[in-house]
């Protein structure tokens, strides 16, 4: 039995934050989940997958976040209680969605957890979703701890059903992924059935009922500020003219501080959790007993802005900051020496800093930058792609996946990157406005993703381009979920179905496909030149399963290879690969035979034919 479906209400269990979040999930009966996979969101949806199989619980891996949000919110019209799981950035895909479905509303509890991430672990930028909440007019919780954001997981269901609306529960890496010991609480009922009443003039966004649902929008608005002035998640502690505002994981990091600069009984916190709308008399109310106060919270100056314009309501003129350059910063995450710095001088409190460790004496560790597996044929594709555009002026626009590493050298394929699926479309206006030769390269996920539309665009409007599709028949990079071009009968599931890239690509209407196996790298390399000859869109097809998926699924057969003493020390295979199974010692390649996949990559392009497999 799954750990997340232990039915012993009060025995404690050692969780990740995104553990505790599913069992929240669970705990508040949600019988209907969908997502796309992102860091840091990504196990919470794996948990629930896992339950899926073991449970009447629906889950499903959908297309992207706008497919899987439209999805849940047909589920919770339909009186079923949803969940719809994404990274901050998946907010973005999403919105259109959201913010006609706020208008409309649900009939069953709707939670939209998005994951942001500060300092960018693994993510193109550091939003702060808080801000959709705004723009969409639905509450946002926001908890402090992994205890906490399985608490406000179950809470959230019961709030949305509460206003009609879905809820954002937004939260950080930190709490994601940090790990704490959980109550469990009672097992929630799950209704899997439901049943959808047609009501077309309030469920039809046509200018005339959008009208309409506005006004009851704002009026939802209204309802859900009584309730943040009341919320158990906005929590006013100690006693002192000085106060701290703040959110999330930094109310911890403010504690501390409190205790370590001995302040703990001069300064007074309110750690806003119901944070979408803001409780403005409570926060008017906190401030009146204040002669200073600090807003503390990553991110955006979301909370600081809030704040000021209710101090100005009331007419207050205590001094109030958060962001600025002796404060707060809006880059990256916050850490505890930083936020004791900030207090201290904030309010002018006497604090020496600890002393750093003198590490003078420690040899600097050697950097270890990202790199593609052994054995990845993505670093086969992009071998081969360089020896195809040899001598050529080229544009390569990139995506997002594992496969973006390739910008780096030696590879140094990837020249240009917004988001997800914007390697197809802004190929279409490299080719129309420049005169060099534009091959872009996207992931099987991500083209299913947000990929496509972009390849439609442009058959229809004749640009000059090549893509190279990278197929490795799984979403490697957030942790091997599937995609639509899956085959899930290796999983072990039946139910599903495969979409061939390959016939969706030619039902587009391009007229030059090619299927590669990247680790045949001579016909690889001449595929792809037909492909760059070929005037118009052509597509290339990389078919070869992601290695560390292959092994997953037992289906690796390559043996290990090795250096022999016919080398001359060129140094093709770290130069033009860079392989991290290769290594130097004593000034000789050799390869790392307990990391070598056996690819073959490196022995197609030793000029000795050097390398060879092991025997035995």
């Amino acid at each position: 039995m799954h750990k997340l479906l232990t039915d012993h209400p009060g025995e404690k269990m050692l969780f990740l934050g995104n553990e505790a979040i599913a069992r929240g999930a669970i705990e508040a009966g949600v019988a209907f989940a969908s997502t796309y996979p992102g860091t840091p969101s990504s196990e919470i949806s794996l948990y629930l997958f896992q339950v899926s199989r073991e449970s009447d619980l629906y889950f499903e891996y959908s297309t992207n976040e706008k497919v899987a949000l439209e999805v849940a919110a047909a589920a919770a019209n339909s009186g079923i209680r949803s969940m719809c799981i994404m990274k901050h950035v998946g907010m973005n895909v999403a919105a259109d969605t959201l913010m006609t479905l706020a208008y409309v509303g649900i009939k069953a509890g709707l939670v939209i957890l998005t994951a942001d991430d500060p300092f960018m672990f693994s993510s193109q930028n550091e939003q702060d979703n808080r801000y959709y909440g705004k723009l969409s007019g639905l509450p946002v919780l926001e908890p402090s701890s992994v205890d906490e954001a399985k608490t406000m997981t179950a809470e959230a269901i019961e709030l949305s059903e509460q206003l009609g609306e879905p809820v954002i529960l937004r939260t950080t890496t930190r709490i994601n992924h940090s790990t704490s010991v959980v109550e469990l609480g009672e097992m929630g009922v799950r209704i899997t059935k439901g049943d959808f009443i047609k009501d077309p003039f309030n469920y039809v966004t046509v200018p005339a009922v959008s009208r309409k649902l506005h006004a009851r929008l704002l009026k939802n608005i209204g309802k859900a500020e009584a309730i943040s002035e009341q919320s158990p998640f906005n929590i006013i502690t100690g006693q002192g003219v000085l106060g701290i505002i703040c959110n999330g994981v930094s109310y911890n990091y403010v504690k501390d501080a409190a205790k370590d600069l001995d302040i703990s009984q001069k300064i007074k916190t309110l750690r806003i959790g119901f944070s979408h709308p803001m409780p403005g008399k409570l926060i008017k109310s906190f401030l009146k007993g204040c002669k200073k106060v600090l807003i503390a919270e990553e991110g955006e100056p979301y909370m600081e802005e809030s704040v000021k314009a209710f101090a100005q309501e009331e007419g207050l003129s205590v001094q109030i900051a958060g962001k600025g350059d002796s404060l707060f910063s809006r880059l990256f995450e916050f850490d505890p020496a930083m936020v004791r710095r900030v207090m201290a001088d904030f309010f002018d409190i006497q604090y020496t800093p600890v002393n750093k460790l003198d590490l003078s004496d420690i040899p600097e560790i050697p950097q270890r930058p990202p790199n593609l597996c052994a054995g990845c044929s993505h670093r086969a594709t992009f071998y081969a792609l360089k020896k195809a555009t040899d001598g050529m002026d080229t544009i390569h626009p990139t995506d997002i996946g594992c496969y973006t590493l390739g910008f780096l050298p030696p590879l140094s394929t990837g020249d240009f990157l917004i988001c997800m699926g914007s390697s197809t479309g802004t190929s279409g206006g490299f080719s129309k406005v420049t005169d060099k030769k534009v091959v872009s390269i996207i992931g099987d996920s991500t083209f299913f993703h947000s990929g496509i539309s972009g390849l439609i665009n442009g058959v229809f409007n004749n640009h000059d381009f090549t893509l190279i599709i990278l197929d490795n028949r799984t979403t490697a990079m957030t942790g091997h979920q599937p995609n639509p071009g899956v085959d899930m009968n290796e999983l072990g599931f039946d139910g599903y179905n495969k979409i061939s890239i390959e016939k969706l690509v030619k039902a587009l209407g391009v007229q030059h496909v090619s299927v590669i196996k990247p680790l045949n790298i001579k016909k690889s390399i001449s595929l792809i030149k037909d492909a760059l000859n070929f005037k118009g869109v052509s597509v290339v097809i990389a078919q070869e399963k992601c290695v560390l998926y292959a092994k997953s699924l037992k289906q690796l057969k390559g043996k290990a290879f090795r250096i022999t003493n016919k080398c001359k020390n060129h140094r093709d295979c770290i130069n033009e690969l860079a392989c991290p199974a290769f290594f130097i010692d004593n000034s000789q390649v050799k390869i790392n035979e307990s990391l070598c996949t056996g690819c073959s990559i490196c022995a197609q392009i030793c000029p000795e034919k050097a390398i060879v497999p092991v025997k035995g």
